[in-house]
């Protein structure tokens, strides 16, 4: 859902249904209901208040931020979700990092059907919440379950079924928090990403310029915090 016009008392909205809705409504019979919904604020650049002040901020932001239109790819529309938590007093929030699996940022693996030598077909990947030493993740703010966007032709990830994949190949997953809980109250996943076999012709028509490599990005966001953290996975 999307503002087409707020310039005048009329406040004029667009709404449309994503890909997953319209599969979920063609699939209820006639008994499709809507048991929550969720707000984000993608279009604001709060750099803004931070250079202006909070008066100053606000109103550059409310009159000069463009508004972005309804988008029917879920995972794009809402991409900084608002959170609702109970503590008046927080302060600080949680964020995502990386603590194994990656090397200079990029997760490499090798086609399951190709000849490189040297490189594993799959690689486990650890994310975790983290927030500043000393400080108590509140307990609203513990993610027990995280959403993973990744490429579906070239990857998958081990032993997850993917909630939906759309025409463009992006699976989303939701993958559930590991048992353990830190003393800070902040929790973690680990998943394994496998790169599937492809032929050489579709390999071919993704590969870089000039190497012989496909890179995609991988998105992994705490379905609590709302943090989110990006990441390159390659094949060769």
């Amino acid at each position: 859902m999307g503002f087409l016009d707020h310039s005048t008392n009329n406040i004029i909205l667009d709404a449309v249904l994503t890909d997953m809705g319209r599969k979920m409504l063609a699939e209820a019979g006639g008994n499709f209901q809507i048991s929550k919904f969720a707000l984000a604020d993608d279009e604001v650049d709060y750099r803004i208040v931070k250079e202006f002040g909070r008066t100053v901020g606000k109103e550059k932001i409310e009159k000069n931020t463009p508004v972005l239109e309804a988008n029917t790819t879920g995972y794009l529309g809402l991409k900084y979700r608002l959170r609702s938590l109970n503590n008046n007093s927080l302060s600080t929030l949680p964020i995502l990092k990386v603590t194994s699996g990656l090397t200079s940022d990029i997760v490499s693996l090798a086609r399951s059907n190709s000849t490189v030598s040297g490189v594993s077909t799959s690689q486990s990947v650890t994310i975790e919440q983290s927030i500043a030493s000393g400080r108590q993740n509140d307990p609203d703010a513990a993610d027990f379950s995280f959403r993973v966007v990744l490429d579906s032709l070239f990857f998958q990830i081990v032993g997850h079924v993917p909630d939906s994949i759309d025409s463009r190949n992006v699976a989303v997953y939701t993958i559930p928090a590991n048992s353990s809980i830190s003393s800070q109250n902040t929790t973690s996943c680990t998943f394994t990403i496998f790169a599937k076999p492809v032929g050489p012709d579709v390999f071919s028509s993704y590969r870089l310029a000039g190497q012989d490599v496909v890179q995609k990005n991988c998105e992994v966001t705490g379905l609590n915090s709302g943090a989110n953290i990006h990441f390159t996975v390659q094949t060769q």
